[in-house]
């Protein structure tokens, strides 16, 4: 049986989801696409990365992260010392925008003095999450959700400022205009998503025949 990024069976999800919510459920049926979260424990990597991206197709930004791991002319991502050792022209010669490359050396000193730290993530909550990585200059809450739900492969999280999640809502229930950010909470409760919230929010990317732009 396939699985998500723990060890509950797809079919648990889907059979949860669809029986709370039959109008996504008959979205979920139409797909027939098995979602994956699968957890990443490189957090400081995949944030790094997750700034690079910003804004970028996938392509540019896959260009664009390979330029700046060979600026350090070795084969494995630069630690948050070899990336202040650069200097922001250094790092915009690989094509990353002045502001991004701040972003990244933020990221850096923050690991270095201590101000974010990795190693205890799995022991927080999403919230608590959300409030240490944004502490980090160019890290809003949606990128952290994104990196929840796609890094750490958490099942629960509702992205509830993200534009595809609002337009596909909005087909889904037939809303005469995008739902805010409070409604997609309350509808996200209504219809009972929880613990599932980022297996609905997948299915409704998909339901635009989108994928979430991170």
């Amino acid at each position: 049986m396939a699985t998500t990024s723990n060890t509950t069976p797809y079919k648990t999800f889907i059979e949860y989801l669809t029986k709370n919510d039959p109008t996504l459920g008959e979205v979920i049926v139409s797909i027939d696409k098995i979602p994956s979260f699968t957890a990443n424990t490189n957090y400081y990597e995949a944030l790094v990365s997750s700034i690079i991206s910003q804004q970028l197709s996938v392509k540019a930004s896959a260009t664009i992260e390979k330029r700046f791991v060979d600026l350090f002319e070795g084969s494995d991502f630069p630690t948050p010392e070899q990336i202040l050792q650069k200097d922001i022209e250094e790092l915009r010669s690989v094509g990353l925008s002045r502001q991004k490359a701040g972003y990244i050396q933020d990221i850096a000193m923050k690991v270095l003095d201590g101000t974010v730290q990795f190693d205890h993530l799995d022991s927080l909550s999403n919230e608590e999450i959300i409030k240490e990585l944004t502490l980090i200059k160019g890290v809003g809450v949606w990128t952290v959700h994104m990196f929840l739900m796609f890094c750490m492969g958490r099942l629960d999280v509702l992205p509830i400022g993200d534009l595809g999640i609002r337009n596909g809502i909005q087909k889904i229930y037939g809303l005469s205009a995008h739902p805010t950010p409070e409604e997609i909470t309350a509808l996200a409760l209504k219809n009972g998503w929880s613990p599932y919230e980022s297996i609905a929010s997948w299915y409704i990317w998909q339901s635009l025949n989108n994928a979430p732009a991170i």
